[in-house]
């Protein structure tokens, strides 16, 4: 359920609820390769230490990393021990609600409207998804009802430029974009023209960079001092998108960008049939940062708010 706060009553929540029954049905086939590997673990007769290490290597090899994995199975023993659970199958349920209250700090809701407008920075390496994710980010908010003005502040590639104008024209919402602008100067004049207009949200595209990039780095916090210049409390949200696939680098990438700009929020996209999706245990172990979003395609309604149940279901059924 995607929920934000309207301009003209800050208190009032309003929140779409799409069915998400084909939603979930598409979150659990992208993880069903992880799925299956679970699957064996809990085949056995027994509750022994090969049942511990079958899913210990189940779980680094879902790229739930080693600080998860061990606070899983450490949760799993102490739950096994508390209930005297003796059947194998019974231990799966265990896990799932291991995994659920490891996930459940993650669980976050965007919140639109309590500043006019709400400024939504968006940073994520090349190929993550990340204007596609604004894309859809942008149906989400503007079927909701909120008022949105996109900025065009990847000014490193012009086919972002491109493409965010298409995500634009497909929902019927402004753009803010200079040809070969400083990327700082095309979101300090979003904001300035989100405020003028009187948009509710503004979301700003910035270039896709490796944390390993200082000087592009440096070029995130320089966005982000220009858009505090234009409204004082800005950024309200500082996003960003990381690939599924990517493993234990996606978790690196966390760790980087939050030491960089801060961040408020994550959106994970690619779950879609190739990625482990156990990263996001590791993330909530070593660096919790919420999860807004997760999603599992390319279509415009593959893009859904992040639920720990529905995740740790899918990832071990």
């Amino acid at each position: 359920m995607f929920s934000f706060f309207r301009k003209k009553s800050p208190s009032e929540a309003v929140s779409t609820a799409p069915e998400r029954s084909g939603w979930l049905s598409k979150l659990q086939a992208g993880l069903r390769k992880t799925g299956r590997n679970f699957t064996t673990v809990f085949s056995g007769t027994r509750i022994d230490d090969d049942l511990y290490e079958a899913l210990e290597e189940a779980l680094l090899m879902a790229d739930a990393g080693v600080a998860a994995t061990t606070h899983l199975l450490d949760d799993l023993k102490q739950r096994v021990k508390a209930h005297k659970t003796t059947e194998p199958a019974a231990v799966k349920g265990l896990l799932i609600e291991a995994m659920v209250d490891l996930l459940q700090p993650l669980q976050g809701s965007l919140r639109i409207g309590e500043q006019q407008p709400t400024v939504i920075m968006v940073a994520g390496v090349n190929g993550a998804g990340k204007t596609t994710s604004i894309g859809k980010l942008t149906r989400h908010l503007a079927s909701g009802g909120a008022s949105v003005l996109l900025a065009a502040a990847d000014t490193f590639r012009a086919a972002a430029r491109e493409q965010l104008g298409v995500w634009a024209d497909r929902n019927t919402v402004d753009i803010v974009s200079q040809d070969g602008g400083d990327p700082a100067s095309v979101s300090f004049d979003a904001v300035t023209a989100g405020k003028a207009r009187g948009r509710d949200v503004v979301l700003i595209d910035t270039a896709g960079r490796l944390p390993t990039q200082a000087h592009l780095m440096e070029e995130l916090r320089k966005i982000k001092r220009v858009i505090t210049k234009a409204d004082g409390s800005a950024p309200h949200e500082v996003l960003l998108v990381i690939d599924g696939n990517t493993g234990q680098n996606a978790l690196a990438q966390v760790k980087a960008f939050d030491d960089a700009i801060g961040l408020t929020g994550l959106i994970v996209t690619k779950l879609d049939g190739t990625a482990k999706g156990g990263v996001i245990c590791a993330i909530a172990r070593e660096r919790p940062i919420p999860i807004y979003f997760i999603g599992v395609g390319e279509q415009v309604d593959d893009l859904e708010t992040f639920n720990a149940l529905e995740f740790a279901q899918a990832l071990l059924n």
